[in-house]
């Protein structure tokens, strides 16, 4: 898939991260994780993002990164793109990214750099450098230490052709409206705060209206449902589904930071696709929130 053709395929459609799945002992389950692909696949994603944030790309080592992406590209050919996270320090995520294009992978997902302050010069030419290493499509994440300007940006898609996706994880919206006014149809744009269904609406106002789902992971048919009527415009449904699950399921959710992605890997244990524990720093949910979440995934109905 050429980066314009990537381009293309992020315009419309829900995307996901599949969690990556890990034994009792914490470590990488191949045969978990591809059977997580297969159930996931035919739901209609227009694409996985493979060891992405909600996949613990933070907490991967440098050997099982190469694994986790060749088992779901060779997994998902033909049924759906994957695209790679890549991230943390330049040469890591340069190093990721090039093993991504060596394994099959569609496109880049670039994560953030993590703990170290930067400056915009600094920034861009940590994304820059990352672009210049593949010839795969790459998409930057705005989020937490990595957060680029406008003319940030402008000046990177000069430079860098094969940047073709914006994924917002901050949730400025003076921010997301200037991107969007100075880039036009430059970029795709891809709504990316976590439990992202609660800002679609606004989002797709503003111009994005493709976002990733967390919860497609344990709740497919209801996560599909729901990018279905935003993009129709039905607000009963929305309603309905933000009232009857999205919003007590944010009540769970930041009770812990980092539950973001322990709530996910509790829903699927739950429906009967476990992916085993987080990996530390993050802790799994208690029995009692454990027991909250079943209970607004009953109410649900099947997935299936």
């Amino acid at each position: 898939m050429t980066p314009s053709e990537l381009k293309s395929t992020l315009q419309s459609g829900l995307l996901s991260f599949p969690l990556t799945d890990f034994d009792a002992a914490g470590d990488f389950n191949a045969d978990g994780y591809r059977r997580r692909l297969e159930w996931l696949a035919p739901y209609g994603a227009t694409a996985l993002f493979a060891a992405g944030g909600t996949g613990e790309f933070f907490s991967l080592t440098g050997d099982e990164y190469p694994l986790i992406i060749k088992t779901a590209v060779d997994t998902c050919r033909g049924k759906v793109p994957i695209i790679a996270g890549a991230g943390g320090p330049t040469r890591f995520a340069i190093a990721c990214a090039q093993a991504a294009e060596q394994a099959g992978a569609q496109g880049i997902l670039l994560l953030p750099h993590y703990l170290t302050e930067a400056g915009q010069e600094g920034i861009a030419a940590h994304v820059e450098a990352v672009c210049n290493s593949t010839k795969l499509g790459v998409i930057v994440y705005n989020r937490a230490q990595s957060r680029l300007s406008p003319t940030t940006l402008a000046g990177l898609a000069e430079r860098c052709p094969n940047l073709i996706g914006f994924k917002d994880g901050i949730g400025d919206i003076e921010l997301m409206v200037s991107i969007y006014q100075k880039m036009g149809d430059r970029f795709s744009y891809l709504g990316g705060l976590p439990t992202a269904e609660v800002y679609a609406a606004a989002y797709k106002a503003l111009g994005t209206p493709v976002y990733s789902s967390a919860v497609f992971n344990f709740i497919p048919r209801t996560a599909m449902d729901f990018y279905h009527a935003v993009a129709a415009n039905d607000q009963g449904t929305q309603d309905r589904l933000l009232k009857d699950f999205f919003l007590p399921y944010l009540t769970i959710r930041n009770r812990m930071p980092g539950y973001a992605v322990s709530i996910v890997k509790a829903g699927a244990a739950i429906v009967g696709h476990g992916a085993g524990p987080v990996r530390p720093p993050l802790t799994d949910l208690v029995a009692e929130e454990v027991n909250e979440l079943a209970t607004l995934i009953k109410a649900l109905g099947p997935q299936d």
